[in-house]
């Protein structure tokens, strides 16, 4: 891809404004397809883990169900299974347990 690129600038010499407008063009490109909707995952993601309180059921980031019983500010206490806690990390929740289970009937339909 780099050989590309550099063939392609070598092959401008005669018409830079073109060139110019034709790589800005696929710059531009590139961000609202790429980089932009990454950038609202990310956000969405922040402000999902942020507003998690108790009694939320939750996916972690491993696939592990469970419903929240603690929550700090670094840590929540999961129970998978009657009396069966584990802490984990905020940042290793994934998704709220009750849109995945909406998505995949949607998904299914």
């Amino acid at each position: 891809m780099i050989i590309n690129v550099l063939n392609l600038l070598l092959q401008a010499q005669g018409s830079n404004y073109t060139f110019l407008l034709t790589m800005g063009a696929v710059f531009i490109v590139m961000y609202f397809f790429m980089v932009r909707p990454q950038q609202k995952k990310q956000k969405d993601q922040k402000v999902f883990i942020e507003e998690l309180k108790k009694g939320d059921s939750i996916v972690t980031i491993g696939g592990l169900h469970g419903k929240i019983l603690e929550i700090d500010d670094l840590t929540v206490v999961l129970e998978v299974d009657r009396g069966f806690k584990l802490k984990f990390d905020r940042s290793s929740i994934s998704m709220e347990a009750t849109k995945k289970v909406k998505d995949s009937v949607v998904s299914n339909s």
